[in-house]
């Protein structure tokens, strides 16, 4: 994994990748100054002592019903707009430039503010003034979108239409119950009148608001739910050709190497096109995933075209699970940060042995269930018939452990692909048994080639019904298999925080040490953090550590919650039932890395 890389002109420049600027970040804040003035000048009651108040008495008396709606509507969009403003965005910036001036009449007409409009008037000269800075591209987007938009625009206007509602205390005709003013702004936001009186106009400017925020509600969900789709990238065939013919030649530098191939993913190649980087976009997060793959020479054209990326569209780059040698040249050419991940698991087949003291366990369990007539077979995908390849595929689709897939910076994401035949299937079968939906089949490991001479876990399914110990069953025939098929070297499962897991238990662990470890211990319970740690070192591996690369600490949490959005432990999507799933065929394609049910077991 070693290697000498070559400065690149982007080392040398002065920019190192896609910061923030300040005129943004301050155009944002003062966008959700302004949408909050706007919602506070829409919500409450104007000024009756305003200097301004004897001229608006002459304008028409709807003025201040209509007014107060536009406020509360202007204020709520702008809010909206803001975070695009802070990421650059050009639509963003268009929206906000024809919002203002309506948000600045409705102050003046409703609330007779002059500091409400200049303030809204300073900010429109900011936008106009610094346009040239807001040229980011748009973010990839689906129809999901809509629905969160609805879920979250109708639970905040029920919760701003309360306030609109209580607003008026000395106007309310008697002493409504909260039950009522909640029917009463359900009502009015579908534009009927409600249970609570007022008195006066006040009524008419109670009715328009909530009209307003429901026609809001559901004009922006319409938006989302009917514009044109802006779909993310996705791995082309001519892409995937190109990837697999660098890897043919590098692929035996990192073991993640051939997860590129994630046609969920897509990818940017060097000006040479002998390196090239892999990504997906989460939430704005530009993710890419261990090393960059070809020649390692041509790394920081590759780098340089994916930060070019990211910045085109303000997306913050981050790289998940890259190899010291990676992480060195990240950070060289771009300016980044690189933190300690976890580390690989990595056993070197020809040191590999079930003898001695310290292998004990894995013996006794692997004898344990070759006696209850288990068989183990490992073979070639290419070596599979189609007919005993969707049995496999199956098995493993309905063996996953959770209804969300998992998987995206070590995991392939499909099963017995024609273009996958130099994979690996291990499985293991009880012939003695009953049969089942699948035959004798419990359990199923995948391995993805690694160069020529490795290999690279992928995923780990069994049978719930079947005896604990499959997955230390398969791996242990997979390493003893490996000679026949030249592999010398395989890649376990990731360990996150392995180092301080292992420090933190040893004599003379400090506090802080132990405090930290104890902190991961108690995450084990949802995120399997110390029992994957305690499974993979039953097998006696090397440990290769992994990094994250990012821009800034405070960009941490944002690729933490992306990562996990990728690798499928959070899902904002709704997803089908599974039984709705097994009818339509809607079910996506099995791929985990982590051992969902026998780590616990084991």
């Amino acid at each position: 994994m070693s290697g000498g890389v070559p400065p690149s002109t982007t080392a040398r420049r002065m920019l190192r990748g896609p910061r923030p600027q300040a005129v943004p970040l301050l155009v944002g804040r003062a966008c959700t100054l302004v949408g909050l003035l706007d919602i506070a000048a829409g919500v409450f009651p104007r000024f009756r002592h305003s200097r301004m108040h004897a001229l608006a008495e002459v304008l028409p008396g709807a003025f201040g019903p209509f007014a107060a709606a536009l406020s509360l509507s202007a204020g709520v969009l702008l809010l909206l707009l803001a975070h695009g403003l802070r990421r650059r965005k050009r639509r963003a910036w268009r929206a906000a430039v024809a919002l203002l001036p309506f948000g600045a009449a409705a102050q003046f007409t409703y609330r007779h503010s002059l500091a409400g409009v200049l303030i809204s008037l300073a900010l429109l000269a900011a936008l106009l003034r610094h346009r040239d800075q807001f040229t980011a591209l748009p973010d990839p987007r689906s129809r999901w979108r809509a629905l969160a938009n609805f879920v979250l625009m109708g639970a905040g206007s029920l919760a701003l239409g309360l306030v609109v509602v209580s607003a008026h205390p000395h106007r309310m005709v008697g002493d409504p119950s909260l039950a009522d003013r909640i029917t009463h702004v359900l009502y009015g936001l579908f534009g009927v009148e409600g249970p609570v009186g007022y008195r006066g106009s006040t009524s008419w400017t109670v009715a328009f608001s909530l009209g307003a925020l429901g026609l809001l509600t559901a004009v922006t969900t319409i938006y989302l739910a009917f514009r044109p789709e802006h779909p993310a990238a996705r791995l082309t065939k001519e892409d995937e050709a190109r990837l697999r013919a660098l890897l043919a030649k590098h692929g035996g530098r990192d073991s993640l190497g051939h997860f590129a191939l994630r046609r969920d993913k897509a990818v940017v190649f060097s000006p040479s096109g002998k390196a090239a980087v892999t990504y997906r976009v989460v939430s704005g997060v530009m993710l890419a995933s261990g090393d960059p793959i070809g020649d390692v020479e041509a790394w920081p054209g590759a780098i340089e075209r994916f930060m070019d990326e990211a910045r085109a569209h303000s997306w913050t780059p981050a790289v998940m699970g890259c190899s010291e040698t990676g992480g060195e040249v990240w950070t060289r050419e771009t300016g980044l940060d690189a933190l300690e991940l976890g580390d690989e698991a990595v056993v070197d087949v020809a040191d590999f042995s079930l003898a001695g003291r310290a292998m004990r366990n894995v013996r006794q369990m692997v004898k344990r269930i070759e006696r209850a007539g288990y068989e183990t077979r490992v073979r070639r995908v290419a070596d599979l018939g189609d007919a005993e390849l969707d049995r496999i595929r199956r098995a493993a689709a309905d063996w996953r452990g959770t209804d969300t897939e998992r998987g995206f910076s070590m995991a392939l994401g499909r099963i017995g692909d024609p273009s996958d035949g130099d994979c690996l299937i291990a499985t293991a079968h009880r012939p003695d048994a009953e049969p089942g939906e699948y035959g004798d089949l419990k359990a199923v490991l995948h391995f993805v080639p690694w160069g020529t001479d490795g290999a690279s876990l992928d995923l780990m399914r069994r049978d719930r019904s079947a005896d604990p110990g499959m997955n230390e069953l398969l791996i242990v025939a997979a390493l003893q298999a490996a000679p026949r098929f030249g592999i010398t070297r395989v890649s376990l499962n990731f360990a996150m925080f392995r180092s301080a897991l292992a420090r933190g238990e040893k004599i003379g662990a400090g506090p802080v040490l132990r405090a930290w470890r104890g902190l991961l211990v108690f995450l084990s319970r949802w995120f399997q953090i110390e029992s994957l740690y305690r499974f993979n070192a039953k097998f006696r591996p090397r440990w290769e550590p992994r990094f994250v690369v990012y821009r800034s600490s405070a960009d941490l949490p944002r690729i933490g919650f992306a990562a996990m959005q990728a690798e499928g432990f959070v899902d904002l999507a709704l997803p089908l039932p599974r039984s709705l799933r097994r009818r339509t065929g809607a079910r996506r394609p099995c791929a985990h890395r982590v051992a969902e049910h026998d780590v616990r077991a084991a």
